[in-house]
């Protein structure tokens, strides 16, 4: 009955269910760092590049499937994304060099997930929803990686112990199957709205790729989400070293991720809803300042079982609630039109940020035995997130044609 009312929510369910299954398996293939750093025998450097390239690739890719999502239809990009990640992932197990493992976890599987990533399904969702509730379902899309990471990373975990991790991953990989009958629920054609109602003239795709670099306040969009990249790729990244560290058996990273994804969904869904009750920049400043407090908080605490489940809650509730209120002042900004390609730009410098800190944290872990000093630059980034947020317009970007300039 409710879809009959609201037939659009077919189409969000499918964008949840998309996400939830190709964010889960993304956010569990890190849960084989340890096995794939024994079976190689690469180190711990080598193989932190592998999924910090994968960082890489989740950004680059986003431009273009928003691109061809953009003038193509969304079932298309999503498509590509879902065999490139079914195929990286399944190869994983036979990569036993370096450059294997950038090619299989950085560019095929990680840039297969960001073809079917945050950029086409927020795109997608924004283009049927009713207008001015594009944020409260951007953050259900939101949702529903979270709830892809809560269910994945424990199977990933039962899997490894219980299959070993070379048939771990080919499992893992499969549930990408899942996602393409659901693809084609996304599909339909691309309306052109105009950017303002009262705007005579509406930019062309060249004009607002333009447009947006010349914005400051999409600029400082760009940086401050290159901070949340730093975070959740680290964690993600990083977090079997973090529980060694803390003294804990590798089976509770499982339990850690499923944590974060579980109180994401909480974060997700309240950032979505807060989008209508609030200024967006301050709720994104709101949020980075929390991040900050929770890793100090962590650095500083005792380091067991339960402050651990602590602070991947706590962490949870901000893991990637940025997204929301970013992808509505994307929307604010620019409209609807172009919006795939737009925020995948935003994304891509999201994932620049996540390039380091996935990279860094081999680095520094090589050099010192722990990630002190990353965290001592999370709390930084954080910092800096929070300020940079504050400066930014949150109104339509006027455009002049050149026949009117």
């Amino acid at each position: 009955m409710l879809f009959k009312e609201k037939p659009y929510l077919i189409k969000v369910a499918a964008a949840v269910a998309i996400f939830a299954l190709i964010f889960g398996i993304r956010q569990s293939v890190p849960m084989f760092f340890s096995s794939i750093n024994n079976h190689t025998g690469l180190g711990v450097v080598a193989v932190s590049l592998a999924f910090a390239c994968g960082q890489l690739a989740w950004g680059v890719f986003q431009p273009f499937a928003g691109a061809i999502s953009d003038k193509f239809g969304t079932e298309k990009a999503l498509f590509i994304g879902i065999a490139m990640c079914l195929t990286g992932t399944l190869l994983i197990p036979y990569a036993t060099s370096q450059f294997g493992l950038i090619v299989t976890i950085g560019i095929l599987s990680a840039g297969g997930a960001g073809f079917a990533g945050n950029s086409v399904l927020m795109s997608a969702v924004n283009r049927f929803v009713p207008k001015g509730t594009g944020g409260f379902y951007a953050g259900l899309v939101n949702a529903g990686g979270s709830i892809g990471q809560f269910i994945m990373a424990p199977i990933a975990g039962w899997l490894i112990v219980h299959a070993g991790w070379e048939d771990g991953l080919r499992y893992i990989a499969l549930f990408c199957l899942i996602t393409i009958p659901l693809a084609f629920i996304l599909r339909g054609k691309k309306t052109i709205a105009p950017i303002d109602p009262n705007a005579p003239v509406q930019p062309n795709f060249k004009q607002s790729l333009a447009l947006s670099f010349r914005t400051p306040s999409y600029l400082m969009l760009n940086c401050g989400f290159f901070v949340c990249g730093f975070h959740v790729a680290f964690i993600a990244t990083h977090m079997p070293g973090i529980i060694d560290l803390c003294g804990l058996p590798p089976t509770f990273t499982g339990w850690a991720l499923a944590t974060i994804g579980l109180f994401n969904i909480i974060g997700s869904l309240g950032a979505g809803w807060l989008t209508t009750k609030m200024p967006l920049k301050f709720l994104l400043s709101y949020i980075y300042a929390a991040r900050g407090v929770i890793v100090f908080l962590f650095i500083i605490g005792p380091k067991t079982e339960l402050t651990v489940l602590l602070f991947a809650a706590t962490l949870g509730l901000t893991y990637l609630s940025t997204v929301p209120p970013t992808a509505g002042l994307v929307a604010k900004m620019f409209g609807p039109n172009y919006m795939g390609t737009l925020f995948g730009i935003v994304l891509f410098t999201h994932q620049l940020g996540g390039f380091l800190g996935a990279y860094l944290g081999g680095q520094v872990f090589q050099q010192f035995g722990n990630y002190d000093w990353v965290w001592y630059m999370d709390i930084m980034l954080a910092l800096f997130a929070t300020l940079i947020h504050l400066p930014i317009k949150e109104k339509a970007v006027a455009f002049l044609s050149p026949k009117t300039a």
